[in-house]
């Protein structure tokens, strides 16, 4: 699978045997993270009905920006008629989504299995 850094936080991507690519984001996802992962996110979001999952739990920190680069995807992906989920951890992240009121704006999916068939995109 692929490494990819920025300064707070680091992701990988993968494809499910069934198409939908998910995306593991670690560590904090704050301001400095924003301007390299928010790249990678407009390319995974710019092809039609994209099918994404956001794998949060490996994730300490959401800062306002960490959210909006979440909600920048959720919207481009709704706008290509695609479907975005988020594996949350319990705790501050769920807490944030529910006392920001965010928690209706994003579709949440039980833990990834841990055996599933992942392929490296890169």
């Amino acid at each position: 699978m692929g490494d990819n850094h920025t300064r707070s936080v680091t992701y990988r991507t993968a494809r499910t045997a069934d198409g939908t690519t998910v995306v593991t984001l670690r560590g904090e996802l704050d301001i400095l993270a924003v301007p390299a992962l928010s790249a990678a996110l407009d390319a995974l979001t710019a092809g039609a009905e994209p099918d994404l999952i956001f794998d949060l739990r490996p994730v300490s920190f959401v800062d306002c920006t960490g959210l909006g680069i979440l909600c920048r995807a959720r919207n481009r992906v709704r706008a290509r008629h695609g479907r975005l989920r988020l594996v949350v951890p319990g705790g501050a992240v769920l807490r944030l989504f529910r006392q920001t009121g965010l928690a209706g704006a994003f579709e949440f999916c039980g833990p990834l299995a841990a055996d599933s068939a992942a392929v490296s995109l890169r």
